[in-house]
């Protein structure tokens, strides 16, 4: 999908996962394999947890409503992927690679994605609390309608990445780079940290007087009467 200026104010738009799959085979295996590779493969409704898929490859894959309690999954690839409906606590996706991918209705909590990368990707809908992206690569990513409670950006990179219709509380941008970055769609933005990162980012006239005394704090600066 060609790139869009957004809103008319030269920022470039995210370009969104154009994830076409094949017929997919049911996976009738007894569990995840560290390096595996799955190619064209459903998993529905798989209790995962615990289980190591580490350096695992997921190609043309679909993952619907599957358990991810501490799945380790550091360096797996998921590649032109769908991911829908999916629950865990502390998945373990640090340094994972996720191009041309979809996820829809997570259900998450401490998710590790420090170190990963993110490029092309779509998370729509769902609850994503305490999600670590630092030192990660967000290139065309879009956040939809989706609630994101504490993430961390710290040191992370954001380029052409968009917040629509979602919830963004206490957000940590310590030594983020931003480029591209347009919250002007987040219904709630709330900066715990960093806002001094804001740099290459867009907002909007109402976002910018809700983060004011954040903003005066930084800058040292006392608001009296």
């Amino acid at each position: 999908m060609a790139r869009r200026a957004s809103g008319g104010t030269g920022v470039k738009g995210a370009r969104r996962p154009e994830v076409r799959l094949p017929t997919l085979e049911a996976y009738a295996g007894g569990g995840l394999e560290p390096d595996g590779d799955y190619d064209g493969v459903e998993f529905r409704e798989l209790d995962l947890a615990g289980q190591d898929g580490a350096g695992a490859r997921f190609m043309d894959c679909v993952l619907t409503e599957c358990a991810l309690d501490g799945t380790a999954l550091r360096h797996a690839r998921f590649l032109d992927s769908v991911l829908t409906g999916v629950r865990g606590v502390g998945t373990d996706l640090a340094e994972a690679t996720l191009r041309d991918v979809e996820l829809v209705e997570a259900r998450l909590g401490g998710t590790q994605l420090y170190g990963a990368v993110l490029e092309r990707v779509l998370i729509r809908g769902g609850k994503i609390d305490f999600l670590n992206l630092r030192q990660a690569r967000l290139r065309d990513v879009v956040f939809q309608g989706c609630v994101l409670v504490e993430p961390d950006f710290g040191g992370a990179r954001l380029e052409r990445v968009e917040f629509v219709d979602c919830a963004v509380r206490a957000a940590d941008l310590t030594a983020a780079t931003l480029t591209d970055v347009d919250l002007r769609g987040a219904a709630e933005l709330g900066i715990a940290s960093g806002v001094d990162r804001l740099s290459g980012a867009v907002i909007s006239a109402a976002q910018l007087l809700d983060l004011a005394p954040v903003l005066a704090a930084q800058m040292g600066l006392r608001v009296e009467g």
